[in-house]
């Protein structure tokens, strides 16, 4: 597994295990957890939930909290305490519109009572005021994407390029990106989900983050040694994923079969490119997605992530990945010569003869080791999540006391210095 790129290029420090997060509670005082908001439970939630594991007593906070009570236990049944933009109407559904008020929203949150701030951070939960005393570390997924690297992307897909609203759209996200450069001081620690946010946290806000990646519940997808003869893309269809265009090259390999889970914005768009030897399914639940995953000769993955969780998925599945090779795929696929490491192959542009050349290539390279491909995921377990983090998080919170207890030692010194001064004035 030495052979990843990130371990080559990007190399994360190793860590020892931690003690039990119960047995270090106690070192943190009163500990808040800040959100963006909890509408669903996908990804970024996953994150907070391992978070909760770890610090079961936290305040969570959230600019809005709509998550479903079925999703909630998840949470530890935690309700956050949320902003204004809660009670604003039709927050439940269009919460996203309110983004040029978040930055005030997220600021109105008290935070005064704790020790210890963590931040869970795509948006604007890194920009939770704290004061000098108290410290703050931030769980970065991805700097705001919209206002920075992605901000043309985000305009050409809203369609927001040209005339008044895309003028307006331009100087929200011009603000926001001021405010979020200026937040980031605030933050003591800062964690990236993976090397390449830490790149753009490091381009953002000119820090340095440690990597932490994402914990994936490998327990659920039992690996399987077996596999069909189909090859199969899951995901939300949003024009990033790029699932139409997975779907149009394969419409042009007919000897080859596709299979489709997913739903979202661009299903018209896939359904609309698919052939007879592609299977759109639409959505599916958890146990048919695991089952489809098991089974697939490879899984498909067009997107450029932060990090990108399905293709974990699929390796702890036993199930190869064939990746676009820009983001987080880097690090979560290895795409080697040995036979013995190898869990993927990447393609390097996202175009459709791209596709096609890549699974042509996985066609003539024969198989892969469903071992490999299971070991590699064992990699991203929540419990190695829980570790890591809780061992950064104690490191910056004794560096805090070390300097307050040095401080402290500094000013017994200068007051011991002035009280000598004075006495020996009257002599």
């Amino acid at each position: 597994m030495d052979r990843t790129p990130v371990d080559l290029e990007h190399p994360v420090r190793s860590r020892t295990a931690s003690p039990s997060p119960g047995n270090r509670r106690h070192d943190f005082g009163r500990v808040a957890v800040v959100h963006e908001w909890l509408t669903t439970y996908a990804g970024s939630e996953k994150v907070l939930a391992q978070i909760l594991q770890i610090w079961p007593d936290a305040d969570l906070f959230a600019v809005v909290d709509f998550l479903p009570d079925e999703e909630r236990v998840k949470l530890l049944g935690k309700r956050a305490t949320t902003s204004f933009i809660q009670r604003l109407p039709r927050a439940r559904t269009a919460y996203r519109s309110y983004l040029p008020l978040m930055p005030l929203a997220i600021e109105q949150l008290d935070m005064s009572g704790y020790d210890l701030v963590i931040s869970s951070s795509h948006a604007v939960a890194k920009g939770i005021l704290t004061g000098p005393d108290q410290v703050h570390i931030s769980y970065v997924h991805s700097p705001i994407r919209y206002a920075w690297d992605l901000q043309h992307r985000y305009l050409s897909e809203s369609r927001l390029t040209s005339g008044v609203k895309g003028a307006i759209a331009r100087l929200i996200l011009h603000y926001i990106r001021i405010w979020d450069q200026r937040t980031a001081h605030g933050v003591d620690a800062f964690i990236a989900n993976s090397s390449f946010i830490a790149r753009r946290i490091r381009k953002a806000y000119g820090c340095d983050a440690s990597v932490v990646y994402p914990p994936v519940d490998i327990e659920s997808f039992a690996l399987c040694t077996q596999k069909e003869d189909f090859y199969l893309t899951a995901s939300r269809m949003v024009p990033y994923k790029r699932v139409p265009l997975i779907v149009e090259a394969f419409a042009n390999m007919p000897e080859r079969r596709l299979v489709v889970i997913g739903d979202g914005p661009d299903f018209a768009r896939a359904k609309a490119a698919a052939t007879p030897n592609v299977t759109l399914l639409g959505y599916q639940s958890d146990r048919e997605l695991i089952d489809f995953m098991r089974r697939a000769k490879a899984f498909v993955f067009a997107a450029e992530e932060d990090f990108g969780i399905a293709p974990v998925e699929a390796q702890a599945c036993g199930t190869p990945v064939i990746a676009y090779g820009r983001g987080g795929s880097l690090e979560t696929v290895i795409a080697s010569d040995d036979v013995l490491t190898r869990t993927g192959l990447f393609f390097a542009r996202q175009s459709v003869p791209d596709v096609i050349e890549a699974v042509e290539r996985f066609e003539a390279m024969g198989a892969f080791d469903p071992l490999a491909c299971r070991a590699n995921a064992m990699r991203f377990t929540a419990e190695r999540f829980r570790d890591e983090l809780l061992e950064i998080v104690a490191q910056a919170v004794g560096q805090r006391m070390s300097k307050a207890v040095s401080r402290a030692a500094a000013g017994s010194t200068a007051a011991a210095g002035i009280a000598e001064r004075s006495e020996t004035s009257w002599i």
